[in-house]
This record gives C-alpha cells, structure tokens and sequence, in this order.
C-alpha cells in the first residue's frame, strides 16, 4: 500500500462513486492506518475521487438525455419528483450505496446545474467519509490484527 499510496486512493474513490461495484472505504482505511499523519489529506483525496466519479455519473445522465430526445420526458417517478423538489440539496445523498449513482445519473438527465450539484455532492461524500473513518477508528486494533490472521486462513 505505501508504494501505490494517495493514488490508490483517490481511484477507488472514484471507481466506487460509478456504477462498478466496489467500495473505497478499506482502501482508505488502511491508507490512514499505515500513514496516519496523511489523514486529512487522504480525506480529501477520497473526497475529491468520489466527488469527481459522482459527477461522471452526472454526465452520463446529461448526455444520455441529450442522446435520447426522441424518447419523451420520463413519467412522475418518485426519484425525478425528489429530484425536481429538492434540486440539487438531494445530492447530499449521493454517497448512498445503490441509492447514490442513479441519484446522480437522474441529476444529470433531468439537467441539475452541474454547480451546485458538484457542491452538494462534496458536502455528503466527504461527511460520509469522516464519519466512516472515524468509525472505523474506533474499532481496537487488535480485531484488525485477528481479522487479517483469519483472513489468511482461508
């Protein structure tokens, strides 16, 4: 891990804020386990990573719709009533697995302003990953070191 470092972590990040289906928060974690005095800024990176992965989704909900005119606005589904309701404030939700990625790609179909939409979606990613780290650090060490024995077990 310290050879591939804040790289690693920014590209889980984003990867994880795509549809694809992986989650960053062990890349992380064990990022700021090995190098904790790194831990602001491994935040910010996975923060940004994630950040930027969201608004690719949002891109591809923007040129899909740009793709696809002849096809007629979607009917009143909740997630477009949500959208068109909240506007952009919605995507402080965005970090929520299977909820997240197609709140973004709707927010780009239904033409959110990219920024505020790029804001909102800082804010929730980057309280999601401060407060799962901080979760995460609350757990004794000594279950991390029997979780790896365990792990190499198998």
């Amino acid at each position: 891990m310290p050879s591939v470092g804040l790289p690693a972590v920014f590209v889980s990040a984003f990867v994880s804020a795509t549809l694809l289906p992986l989650g960053s928060e062990p890349i992380l974690f064990g990022y700021i386990t090995l190098n904790p005095q790194l831990y602001w800024v491994a935040i910010m990176v996975a923060a940004v990573g994630n950040t930027l992965g969201g608004m690719l989704d949002w891109w591809l909900g923007y040129l899909a719709r740009q793709g696809m005119k002849s096809v007629g606005e979607p009917k009143n589904t909740k997630l477009k009533v949500w959208l068109e309701d909240w506007g952009p404030k919605i995507l402080l939700l965005s970090w929520l697995p299977g909820f997240g990625d197609p709140l973004c790609l709707a927010a780009g179909w239904l033409k959110l302003a990219w920024q505020p939409c790029l804001i909102y979606m800082f804010i929730g990613k980057l309280l999601r990953y401060l407060t799962m780290t901080w979760l995460l650090t609350l757990v004794p060490e000594s279950f991390w070191h029997q979780l790896g024995h365990w792990l190499h077990l198998i």
